[in-house]
């Protein structure tokens, strides 16, 4: 196993100029320029590798990274409607924005390996620490949560049973190797896009295949659960559509398994003797399962008749994330490390250095960027050169007024992809389902962070000969 310290990844294109029926060579594609990018291979074409300088060592012979060519307008459009009314992808863009990539991004099987490898040993290492840090108040408190979140967490109640657990480590390819941002621990996302759009995806380029199917492997966890038939109430927020999205994508296909799925939000949620109810228009009764795609800190702000400490500690429910998501969940988790038995050593590989604010020199040196504890989708990430002054501005004050809040990191250099649309910057997560790695979902974007603006890609994995 390489080291993510020098693991070098080539992502230089020399690709050959036949196309097929199905798919555009980048030459064909509006806005590219003439020798930005090398000809796209067919779906069957060999690859030829990067040239002897760039290359990692001599064995390699094709990039471990590239973009795939891009597919042709008539069957993009079959596939994109495919995703709404399949995969309920509903609104696939932003703004005037399409966020579905016609083109994948390919891997090579021996890097999927490594990055899967490394997902599953941070998931060990993750869910060791917070089974540590849930029994020391001390730590908990560094965590920058709400206030009503850290009694609940600090509670003596039995936490509330989980049927399983998914995670989702999103990976950068960098100049120093591959660098991972965060973990989404709470309500990781993207079903659609890393399950039933990879999947269609491939379908044009039959010599690859999906890194795995993340929507069908915990689908499959659920409703071995929530048993035959079972009840399973899925909950998001009123007036998201990207998160109704997720749930009405997984109710789909828990009803494939003889699931009885019912959407709904926190408020609808009635607990008795410790068990969950669901009151609808639709549905009065108990349920067997809840997934809560609705955030912690959110179920935080809810009056406390509603019941929803029960979703983390004392239900007799299965809810699905449990309660220990939250902690590593918070981008201050890693300023626990250092107090903790648990060895940390993927972490710290993979991971930039994270500090408080009041003891990182994010102010003068433009190396660090800050963010919040509870940074959802690279919202509140902030990088100077990339902020309007007065904004910056904001960011400093709310860290100087509030640095519990927020955390400081050092910032990695994102290597940009050559793909048919330009050069895009590249984050593939990496879901885990009980510890082991299920899947992928890709995301480009034309700056650096890859945030809700970000665009979905699949991430198709090419076997060596």
């Amino acid at each position: 196993m390489s080291s993510p310290h020098t693991d070098y990844l080539v992502l230089a294109l020399q690709r050959r100029n036949t196309v097929g029926d199905d798919v555009r060579s980048p030459s064909q594609a509006p806005g590219v320029k003439n020798g930005l990018l090398a000809p796209s291979p067919t779906a069957d074409a060999k690859h030829s590798g990067p040239p002897p300088s760039a290359r990692a060592s001599p064995q390699h012979h094709r990039p471990e990274l590239r973009a795939g060519p891009q597919l042709n307008a008539a069957p993009f459009k079959r596939l994109r409607r495919r995703a709404i009314l399949e995969g309920c992808k509903w609104d696939p863009q932003v703004g005037d924005v399409a966020t579905l990539a016609p083109f994948p991004l390919i891997i090579r099987a021996p890097a999927w390996s490594r990055l899967a490898h490394w997902a599953e040993q941070l998931a060990a290492e993750t869910v060791a620490a917070e089974e540590e840090i849930i029994r020391r108040p001390e730590l908990i408190r560094v965590l920058g949560l709400p206030r009503k979140l850290q009694t609940v967490l600090l509670d003596d109640l039995p936490v509330t049973p989980a049927p399983g657990r998914i995670m989702r480590f999103d990976f950068h390819p960098t100049a120093q190797g591959w660098r991972i941002s965060e973990v989404n621990s709470d309500v990781p996302g993207g079903f659609t896009e890393s399950s039933l759009f990879t999947e269609m995806i491939a379908e044009h380029f039959p010599q690859l295949r999906p890194a795995g199917n993340p929507g069908d492997v915990w689908s499959d966890l659920l409703a071995n659960h929530a048993g035959r038939r079972g009840t399973i109430a899925l909950l998001s927020a009123t007036g998201h559509m990207e998160d109704h999205e997720v749930v009405a994508f997984l109710a789909a296909r828990l009803r494939e398994r003889g699931c009885q799925p019912h959407l709904a939000n926190p408020n609808q949620i009635l607990w008795r003797d410790s068990r969950a109810h669901l009151n609808t228009a639709w549905y009065q009764g108990q349920v067997n399962g809840i997934v809560r795609f609705y955030q912690a800190e959110w179920l935080a702000r809810l009056p406390q008749q509603t019941g929803w400490r029960n979703f983390f500690r004392g239900g007799r429910t299965l809810v699905a994330n449990s309660m220990p998501a939250v902690i590593s969940e918070s981008k201050r988790f890693p300023l626990t490390w250092d107090k903790l038995r648990t060895p940390m050593s993927t972490w710290r590989a993979l991971l930039p250095e994270t500090r408080d604010p009041r003891e990182a020199p994010w102010a003068s040196d433009q190396g660090w960027l800050l963010k919040t504890a509870l940074c959802n989708n690279g919202d509140t990430v902030s990088i100077r050169e990339l902020m309007p002054a007065k904004t910056w501005l904001g960011t400093c004050l709310a860290a100087f007024l509030r640095p519990n809040n927020w955390v400081a990191q050092r910032r990695f250099e994102s290597l940009p992809l050559c793909t048919p649309i330009g050069l895009r910057h590249l984050c593939i997560g990496v879901y885990t389902v009980d510890g082991c790695a299920a899947g992928a979902y890709g995301r480009f974007s034309e700056k650096p962070v890859v945030d809700f603006a970000a665009t979905d890609v699949a991430v198709l994995i090419e076997d060596d000969d």
